[in-house]
């Protein structure tokens, strides 16, 4: 220890003593008319001087500081804290950084109902766990770390959209703030930010029906059950009402607003090679990639074989002229695909009877339009991965024009389902 001691003194008189040279004026040398009758100048030496200065002082401070980091003398305890000058620098160096990220970053609209009902319902299993929530402000465990995750609600203000949407895609380093999961799924971080936009308006009521907990009820034992008014939990697996109903609903129909897709009736082999693929990251989703890999292969079958059993109600409003026009155009692209473009015959793997080329293909009678054309986007832009077979919709989907998927989306939304679906 002493020897340790006694290096440590040394190396800081010598620093002591070349930042004393480094602050010295240079010696200049003596004039040379040789030397100035080739071009060169005084300046040149002392210029050499300075940055061999530089560099020494350079070196030497990694030295002292690889030395101070393995003598183990710098604390990193988090019960210390920050001193309030690193705090402000940190804060200051962060929105900086953001700032300076974002620029010409364009943020799509983010008034879509829909949009929120995604973003609150990970917000609830990701997010207020650290940073709380209108019915959790200040969840104890993460106060003792530092740097402290902020309470959100009164601070969102302090960011603009585009602000928002790199911090939750890209974590903040240093901090315990992790990356998004998923960095293909774009669409469901700004699903977070329309939320987020949203959370200082909400007390603890509202904030319980975003996130898919109804009107809580205190249970027999008289504490609040956060799944009271949800599920039928004689009927409901327990995988189910702690991973999915939240946001697909004890029904399978996605909570009736499209902003998830419908399950119930859907193929359970579909549905399990669906989970799976998420488990391993080979479909893309910062929302259901976590959960997913957390259940195990019973689980997974035990949800897939429930949701399978349900029935799938479809009801389609009626449609406005160039609505149902563009509906016509969907089901002839459904029934005889476009040739031209290299387009199949969606019905062959997708119709309402389920006779299916393969059992892992997803029935998409009774679909929520707006998933079904996202699905296709995402497809398009290779964001979206899948099973084995999601390769054939890569290229089904480059081949599709904007309103054609649109089109083959609202032709199987209205489409109703087979009532012998269910898997027995």
């Amino acid at each position: 220890m002493s020897l340790l001691k006694n290096t440590l003194l040394l190396l800081a008189a010598g620093a002591l003593a070349a930042v004393r040279s480094f602050f010295s004026p240079p010696r200049v040398a003596e004039r040379n008319p040789r030397t100035e009758a080739r071009g060169h100048r005084v300046w040149g030496a002392s210029l050499k001087t300075w940055a061999f200065r530089i560099a020494l002082l350079i070196v030497l401070f990694g030295v002292l500081g690889f030395l101070g980091a393995a003598s183990g003398i710098i604390p990193i305890k988090a019960s210390s804290g920050h001193w309030a000058i690193t705090s402000w620098f940190l804060d200051f160096s962060k929105r900086r950084s953001v700032k300076t990220h974002t620029i010409g970053l364009k943020t799509p609209p983010l008034d879509d109902s829909r949009l929120v009902l995604k973003g609150a319902g990970h917000y609830e299993l990701g997010c207020a766990p650290c940073h709380g929530s209108p019915k959790l402000q200040t969840p104890r465990v993460v106060q003792a770390m530092t740097p402290t995750p902020p309470f959100l609600p009164p601070r969102i203000n302090r960011w603009e959209p585009a602000d928002l949407f790199y911090i939750v895609k890209h974590g903040i380093k240093f901090t315990g703030m992790p990356a998004w999961p998923a960095h293909q799924r774009d669409d469901e971080v700004w699903a977070m930010v329309a939320f987020l936009r949203m959370l200082p308006t909400l007390d603890a009521a509202r904030y319980r029906r975003l996130v898919g907990e109804g009107e809580v009820e205190a249970n027999a034992g008289g504490d609040p059950d956060p799944l009271s008014g949800l599920l039928p939990p004689d009927k409901t697996p327990q995988a189910v009402t702690k991973n999915c109903a939240r946001c697909h609903g004890s029904d399978g129909l996605g909570l009736g607003t499209g902003a998830f897709p419908k399950l119930a009736g859907q193929r359970s082999e579909y549905l399990v090679a669906s989970l799976e693929a998420y488990a391993r990251r080979a479909r893309h989703s910062g929302i259901m990639e976590p959960i997913m890999a957390g259940l195990s292969a019973e689980e997974m079958r035990e949800i897939a074989d429930y949701y399978a059993n349900l029935s799938k109600s479809s009801t389609s409003p009626p449609l406005a002229g160039d609505a149902s026009s563009l509906r016509a155009l969907g089901e002839e692209i459904a029934l005889l695909g476009i040739p031209k473009q290299r387009v199949p015959a969606c019905d062959a793997c997708h119709g309402r009877t389920g006779a299916s080329r393969n059992p892992t293909y997803p029935k998409l009678a009774g679909q929520y339009a707006g998933y079904l054309v996202l699905q296709l986007e995402l497809f398009r832009d290779g964001n979206r991965g899948g099973t084995a077979y999601e390769h054939i919709m890569r290229s089904v989907a480059a081949n599709l024009t904007p309103e054609q998927m649109q089109a083959v989306a609202l032709y199987f939304a209205a489409m109703q389902p087979d009532p012998n679906h269910a898997v027995k």
